[in-house]
C-alpha cells in the first residue's frame, strides 16, 4: 500500500524527508493550496503529482514538463476523449470520482483505457480538500482491475478503520491512500509530527 500527501505547498522539505510515495501539487488557481514556484529535489522514492480541474490540454502538458510530475490527477469533468488526448505521454493519468452511496461504476468503463489508476474521493462543495470521508462500503460494487486512489477526508483517526478495510475484498486494487486536508496546520502547510505518526501506526500496511 503506498502514500500519497496532497496539496503540498510549503513545508515540501520536511514532508519529502518523510519518504512519501508521491507529493501532490494543486495547479488549480481558486484552491488555498495552489501551487506556483519551485519544487526542491525529492527522495528518488517520492513521485510528483499534479492536479488540475478541467485544465486546457496545453497547460497540463506545459506544467507536467515544467515540473518533471510522474503523473496527472484530473479532478474535474474530463471527459474520455480528454484523457485520451494526455494518454500517449510518458506521465500516469490519474482519473478522479466523487463518490455517493448510489455510485454508478459503470462510469468507469469509458475510462479504462485511457487512464492509469482511479481515484475515489469525497463529493463536496469543493474539488478535493473537503475534510472528511465516504462510505468506502460502496467500493464493493466496484467492477474494474484498475487499481485505485483512495481519498476523501482521511485522517488521523481513520487508522483503525483503514486497518479494517485493508482486509476487505473491496480493497483489491487499492494502489494507495490519499492524505491531504486533516493533516494541515493551516492549508498548505502539513503538521509533520502527525504525518509521523500517522505513518508509524499504518506502518506494517504501508509496508504492503
Amino acid at each position: 500500500m503506498k502514500l500519497k500527501i496532497c496539496g503540498m505547498k510549503y513545508n515540501i522539505k520536511e514532508v519529502a524527508a518523510l519518504q512519501p510515495d508521491y507529493l501532490g501539487f494543486i495547479f488549480w488557481k481558486p484552491s488555498k493550496r495552489f501551487f506556483e514556484g519551485t519544487i526542491p529535489p525529492l527522495p528518488a522514492q517520492t513521485k510528483k503529482i499534479g492536479v488540475f480541474v478541467d485544465a486546457p490540454i496545453k497547460e497540463v502538458f506545459e506544467k507536467a514538463n515544467t515540473y518533471s510530475l510522474y503523473g496527472v490527477q484530473l479532478h474535474g469533468k474530463e471527459s474520455p476523449e480528454y484523457c485520451k488526448k494526455l494518454k500517449p505521454t510518458e506521465f500516469a493519468i490519474i482519473k478522479v470520482f466523487s463518490m455517493v452511496n448510489d455510485f454508478d461504476f459503470s462510469v468507469l468503463r469509458e475510462y479504462e483505457d485511457v487512464c492509469d489508476y482511479f481515484l475515489f474521493d469525497t463529493q463536496g462543495k469543493l474539488p478535493g480538500g473537503n475534510g472528511y470521508i465516504f462510505d468506502w462500503s460502496v467500493l464493493k460494487n466496484y467492477c474494474s482491475t484498475k487499481p485505485y486512489f483512495l481519498s476523501g477526508g482521511i485522517g488521523p483517526e481513520e487508522v483503525e478503520q483503514l486497518r479494517s478495510f485493508f482486509k476487505s475484498p473491496e480493497s483489491g486494487y487499492c494502489h494507495a491512500i490519499d492524505i491531504n486536508s486533516r493533516f494541515e496546520l493551516r492549508p498548505g502547510l502539513k503538521n509533520t509530527d502527525t504525518l509521523k505518526e500517522f505513518k508509524k501506526l499504518l506502518r506494517y500496511e504501508l509496508s504492503r
